[in-house]
């Protein structure tokens, strides 16, 4: 939910609850004032009627007060009460031909020195129109104040809370793989909210830091690749040289040999992790649409020559390109390293299958039952089998690849293959549902 929104929403809210409120107790003011003054008037027409028959000894139905109706009912006793009671009732007006309401006013007194309860009633109508006039007017006043002012707090919000949409803008526009120098690095505006220029100050602190690590990283990256790849060629190439030398004995032959094995790992591991430093920094921007399925049948006949040679059968079933942006230098990775991991681990008369249906491109092999923990595979420098020549960074580094690209890789044994399947991020329904991951899974 948007902050304006949210804003919105509470101040509607708290606002329709002061307007109820506010209405609820107007109505209840303007009651009981209009309320009070009735039975103001009906005191002193009770006090009028006492005057009335202390000098006339008497009460006539005859005798009536115009505004009011008068009802006397002669009680039985030597005593009265002395309370007054008020109180609502109806009574049927001939004039409006139905039952009107009405405030009445009971108190017991003599007349001619006998005890009556008298009645006096005032008519409710015209007080109840006025509390209905004017409590709906003022709601209505009410409403349309808080609406105006729902409006202009909308309004002023969004002014005021222009800045800050602005440097949001500007930090999802802000790529800082692209920043190559200071005037490059992004900029924000300055307003009048102290609040905002302190944040946009923060931000632009942060920004420059990140632009100026995101350099330095990504020159050593280049610096450690150019100075530390030509020594370990150079001592490669002086290693095959002493090799073909007819002057060595057994044993330094053997050592040699470890040596050129050692540099040539040393030399391995270190283009994989600087590959993987350049695909964490997103120095790979060569972007274009490929289609994966096409590519991993291509790359199969690249390896047509192992395959044969230990004797791997392969299966395709394409029924679906799988497409997507992104580097062709790193598709290129991220399929020889999973097709290698495939040959790698398989046996002889194995087989290796290629399919791609539904928005899943899978890569399943033959091999030996899993005897590490599917989660762990994934991680750097963790590998299932023995072998000296892999170094434990393929499936890393297919990983960072699915990362940079919004895409799920999956790894899932059921025996005897071993399937690597990629997906976008978020799978559609139409996915089968035994493509579900049940071992390991790797989330972008």
């Amino acid at each position: 939910m948007k902050l304006l929104t949210k804003a919105s929403r509470t101040y509607f809210l708290v606002s329709l609850v002061v307007f109820l409120a506010a209405s609820f107790v107007f109505y209840f003011i303007i009651r009981s004032v209009i309320y009070r003054e009735i039975e103001d008037r009906l005191l002193l027409e009770k006090h009028d009627f006492e005057l009335f028959v202390r000098k006339w000894k008497h009460w006539s139905d005859e005798n009536f007060f115009v505004e009011n109706k008068i009802q006397v009912v002669a009680l039985q006793g030597s005593e009265i009460n002395q309370q007054i009671v008020f109180k609502d009732t109806l009574m049927y007006e001939s004039f409006e031909g139905e039952a009107m309401p009405f405030r009445q006013l009971t108190f017991q007194t003599f007349i001619d020195g006998q005890p009556h309860l008298v009645s006096i009633r005032k008519s409710m109508l015209e007080p109840i129109t006025i509390i209905e006039v004017v409590t709906g007017t003022m709601m209505t006043f009410l409403a349309i104040l808080l609406v105006c002012l729902f409006f202009i707090h909308r309004r002023l919000s969004k002014t005021l809370w222009l800045p800050f949409y602005e440097s949001l803008a500007r930090i999802k526009a802000f790529d800082w793989t692209r920043q190559t120098g200071k005037e490059e690095e992004v900029t924000f505006p300055t307003g009048e909210i102290q609040e905002f220029n302190e944040l946009n100050l923060a931000l632009t602190r942060m920004t420059t830091q990140i632009c100026h690590d995101y350099r330095g990283l990504r020159e050593f990256t280049e610096n450690a690749s150019h100075e530390i790849q030509t020594p370990l060629a150079l001592i490669t190439a002086r290693v095959e040289q002493m090799i073909q030398s007819e002057n060595l004995s057994g044993e330094q032959l053997h050592w040699i040999q470890e040596i050129y094995h050692s540099s040539r790992r040393i030399s391995r591991l270190l283009e994989s992790l600087l590959l993987l430093s350049k695909i964490e920094n997103k120095q790979f921007t060569d972007v274009a649409e490929e289609d994966l399925a096409a590519s991993a049948e291509q790359k199969l006949d690249d390896f047509s020559d192992i395959l044969k040679h230990k004797r791997i059968r392969v299966e395709k079933k394409l029924k679906q390109p799988f497409r997507l942006h992104m580097s062709h230098a790193l598709q290129d990775i991220l399929l020889s390293n999973l097709l290698k991991n495939a040959i790698r681990h398989n046996h002889p008369d194995g087989v290796i299958l290629l399919s791609s249906r539904n928005g899943v491109l899978e890569i399943s092999n033959t091999g030996p039952d899993l005897t590490v923990p599917a989660e762990v595979l994934f991680e750097r420098f963790r590998k299932e089998s023995g072998d000296k020549e892999s170094l434990g960074l393929g499936l890393s580094i297919v990983r960072q690849i699915c990362d940079c690209y919004d895409l799920r890789v999956t790894y899932l044994y059921e025996k005897p293959f071993h399937k690597v399947m990629i997906m976008p991020a978020v799978v559609t329904s139409s996915a089968p549902e035994e493509q579900a991951p049940v071992s390991g899974t790797v989330n972008s």
